[in-house]
């Protein structure tokens, strides 16, 4: 039930391999998009405009102050933790321009779950959002840590409107706590003195690591992927052709909600450049009425977000007014979109909501629902099988763990030699997902294999329980688990945030019995002020167990 690269159901515009000798690195990559696109605006943030040849020269200089000024060496980790700011793709291109390995970290951290990763990587160096630099200080000392860069978001707005925003932001809203950091060098300051330096490119090849991508929640020490500069280009080579199904080059304007420090949002950063697009850089998409006003200005051909997002945006009065003429294609992942979710969404906007599955390690796509809007099939250059325990190949229409072979696919995880071995069964990556395929080729994703649940010897997946119960009225969130009870025997209980104050748990078990056969129904119902999510918006199971 081995998939072939060339996927025959496929529009005929689509290659069935990507060529990956034609560039050597991201910068090569990201260097064609600057030539080809010279003068267009790239990034857009707070009314700010950066172009193609701005960006260029700033994370040059970028680069050359990390040249110059620091010890850093080619192959050394620094870390990012910054928002969706215009700031972030200055660093993160200059940092690679420099041959160095990106620790993307979230800024949701706490000190202790930034220490565990910087210490993880080895972090030689850190940019980081003044708002966040009292966590910072808290862990510097047990840190490999010698260069700090510290930038405030106004940074780059301008010299009265980042003056005005910074004063506001430190002085009248109080979101940046105290901190000591005498050995920190502003961001600007950086640049300044980059930009009287000079810029020595870096020799780096497709094998080369470009990030230490963090995998996992918010508790506890997470496995780093090492996607190499090879594993993120065949990616964007993948799913280019299938965007300009949709969007045309040099035209484009893109909402860009999804954190950059996440692989999702930071594949969009890559991907719309190389279309010569315009991309709103939204630095906090969780105050929905701002972000509903952003969308009414910018007017974006294409959003990139995800189910929670949807869900939020369609709830929003203001947002179902929109004039949504201008929105050629919506581009999901992070999870799986809902079908109520999709179908609304669609009929709402009248535009295309497309899907893509995959996991940080294959960077991040493996699959999209080009076809049919429902079911996924993979890439290019991606091979997939459904398995079971030891590796055989299911039949159609069986559930089985799906796994995956590509140039996508990382090679192996940071210092973790049993997790990569793990990973792997005979050269096939196992995604940890369940999955069936039909004799299309066509794959369904069921559910995360961890999260099964065993009713009596029944499996039930998580993922249906929780698509019915989005169907109810009354139900604004829902995550199902599997809990032992008295008996000793696992049962389902269900988490759910209530839209409607008068629903009960009576209610929710009727509904059910309604819908679900009988083994199926949730045996415990919980309501929650709100439930635990990534860093995207995924509901994070195991915190609700």
């Amino acid at each position: 039930m081995m998939l072939t690269p060339w996927l025959a159901h496929y529009p005929s515009s689509i290659p069935s391999t990507v060529d990956m000798t034609h560039y050597h690195s991201l910068i090569h990559f990201m260097e064609e998009a600057f030539a080809n696109h010279k003068g267009l605006p790239m990034y857009e943030n707070m009314g700010k405009v950066l172009t193609f040849d701005r960006v260029d020269k700033l994370s040059k200089d970028f680069a050359a102050y990390l040249q110059k000024y620091t010890n850093l060496i080619v192959g050394a980790r620094v870390a990012i933790q910054l928002p969706n700011l215009l700031q972030y793709p200055i660093v993160v291109l200059g940092m690679l321009r420099a041959g160095l390995v990106v620790v993307n970290i979230n800024p949701q951290y706490t000190a202790h779950e930034m220490a565990e990763q910087l210490k993880d990587a080895g972090v030689a160096a850190i940019v980081i959002l003044e708002n966040f630099a009292h966590k910072l200080v808290e862990i510097l000392p047990d840190t490999t840590i010698e260069t700090v860069i510290v930038t405030k978001v106004g940074d780059l707005l301008g010299s009265v409107k980042g003056k005005i925003l910074n004063f506001a932001i430190r002085h009248i809203k109080k979101l940046v706590p105290s901190y000591h950091l005498p050995q920190a060098i502003s961001f600007k300051e950086v640049l300044s003195k980059g930009k009287k330096g000079v810029f020595q490119p870096v020799s780096l090849t497709l094998s080369d690591t470009a990030f230490l991508q963090y995998t996992g929640g918010t508790t506890g020490i997470s496995k780093a992927a090492m996607l190499s500069h090879g594993n993120l280009i065949a990616n964007f080579l993948q799913m280019d052709p299938i965007i300009r199904l949709f969007l045309k080059e040099k035209i484009e304007r893109i909402a860009m909600p999804l954190p950059f420090y996440h692989i999702f949002g930071l594949s969009g950063l890559f991907v719309m450049a190389k279309l010569g697009a315009k991309s709103f850089l939204i630095t906090n998409p969780r105050d929905i009425p701002k972000f509903v006003k952003e969308l009414w200005k910018s007017k974006p051909t294409c959003l990139i977000g995800i189910n929670t997002l949807f869900e939020k945006l369609l709830a929003n009065k203001k947002f179902r007014k929109l004039n949504f003429s201008f929105l050629k294609l919506t581009v999901a992942g992070g999870m799986k979109t809902l079908l109520n979710v999709k179908n609304e969404w669609e009929g709402l906007t009248n535009s295309k909501l497309l899907e893509g599955y995959g996991l940080t390690e294959c960077s991040p796509c493996i699959a999209t629902d080009i076809i049919d809007g429902r079911h996924h099939m993979p890439l290019s250059n991606t091979l997939v099988r459904i398995a079971d325990e030891i590796g055989n190949e299911v039949p159609y229409g069986i559930v089985g763990e799906l796994l995956v072979k590509g140039p996508q696919v990382i090679q192996s995880y940071w210092k973790k030699s049993i997790e990569t071995a793990e990973a792997f069964m005979d050269g096939w990556f196992k995604t940890g997902d369940l999955a069936t395929m039909d004799q299309r080729g066509f794959i369904t994703i069921v559910d995360r294999k961890k999260d099964m649940i065993n009713v009596s010897g029944f499996n039930v997946y998580p993922n249906e329980i929780e698509q019915v119960l989005q169907g109810h009225p009354k139900v604004l969130e829902v995550g199902a688990i599997g809990i032992e009870d008295v008996s000793l025997k696992e049962v389902i209980k269900v988490c759910i945030v209530k839209k409607d104050a008068t629903l009960t748990a009576e209610e929710i078990i009727a509904y059910c019995k309604e819908k679900m056969t009988r083994y199926k129904i949730p045996k415990y119902v919980e309501f929650w002020n709100s439930l635990p999510k990534s860093p995207i918006g995924k509901v994070l199971r195991r915190l609700l167990k």
